[in-house]
């Protein structure tokens, strides 16, 4: 039996047309350049707030902002205080989730079933993360060397991470770029999606409230032609993390060449939709077409998913799904 399920239609409170700044050095600022963007409701088209438009010039004082705070501060912060600011972060998302998923919806188009049902995922990454800040350590080795020796590995944090993001999943990519940058005592700059800004904004605001020192999580919002790729580029950016496309994460693996920064990607153009011979096509081509739509243009927002189905792979005796039904 179908379930319906009544939605509020009153405006969200971060969603309400307003202006929002970027967060460079625990302060809310505007772009170098002033310019500003607007980010829209996929599935109605409706204003839902103008963003700072952050490029190049960003970039720069994100990433010195960070680097102060790495070499700072910060570099004086336990594992256990670490931890114990990952967990007040952590409890703050779990209080203001509905808000969040609410955001997420409205900003990048997915189902509101489908948003609040990443909550178990989003605050247990959270807590994971912090749970490692206490127990990620090096290694006593033994050797065979002559003499007596004393072998060790050390782990320290990798420093400066610039943190690339897609629109499919705000929230959650979030929390698996910024939490383990914080656990390892590392600093980072976001740079979400243009298509779906706000709910990073809205969770460096949490970040601030958590007390999370000034610096060590930045968010610059921007295009990836501008502020993207220069995050990818900067000589003082130590490391890229990166999710989205193949095209993009090859690009950033040249800019990365700069000064030998580590990279890690994680990139679509994979999830093939795979039809055998003895299949009821029926049920498989219905499958198939719903596998080929992004998440947010099954609900009619017109967009693009890495969750989707990239090819359909079918038995020859089977014929093409797409051909064998209309």
């Amino acid at each position: 039996m179908a379930v319906t399920q009544a939605i509020s239609m009153a405006r969200h409170p971060y969603a309400d047309g307003s202006y929002k700044k970027m967060l460079i050095d625990g302060q809310w600022i505007d772009a170098a350049s002033g310019k500003r963007f607007e980010t829209h409701n996929p599935a109605t088209g409706e204003l839902l707030a103008t963003v700072a438009e952050g490029d190049a010039e960003d970039i720069n004082r994100a990433v010195a902002a960070a680097r102060r705070a790495f070499e700072g501060p910060w570099s004086k912060v336990k594992p256990f205080e670490r931890q114990a600011l990952l967990l007040k972060l952590a409890d703050l998302v779990e209080k203001n989730f509905e808000e969040l998923s609410q955001l997420d919806t409205l900003d990048m188009g997915a189902p509101i079933s489908r948003t609040r049902g990443n909550k178990l995922r989003v605050l247990g990454m959270l807590r994971y993360y912090a749970g490692q800040a206490t127990a990620l350590h090096g290694e006593t080795i033994e050797n065979s060397l002559p003499g007596d020796i004393f072998s060790y590995t050390l782990k320290e944090p990798v420093g400066v991470v610039g943190a690339i993001i897609p629109w499919n999943g705000p929230l959650g990519a979030s929390i698996w770029k910024i939490g383990p940058a914080i656990a390892t005592g590392c600093t980072v700059i976001l740079k979400p999606a243009e298509e779906a800004p706000l709910t990073s904004l809205r969770l460096a605001e949490l970040v601030l409230e958590a007390g999370i020192p000034p610096g060590v999580v930045n968010v610059v919002p921007g295009y990836g032609e501008t502020a993207g790729a220069a995050l990818a580029s900067h000589p003082d950016v130590d490391k890229v993390a990166f999710t989205g496309s193949h095209v993009t994460g090859q690009s950033i693996i040249r800019a990365s060449a700069g000064n030998l920064k580590r990279v890690s990607l994680e990139l679509g153009g994979k999830s093939p939709d795979i039809v055998f011979a003895d299949a009821d096509l029926d049920a498989a081509v219905p499958g198939a077409a719903m596998a080929y739509l992004p998440i947010p243009a099954r609900f009619a927002a017109p967009a693009r998913g890495s969750s989707s189905s990239k090819r359909s792979t079918t038995n020859s005796s089977a014929g093409s799904p797409n051909s064998a039904r209309s």
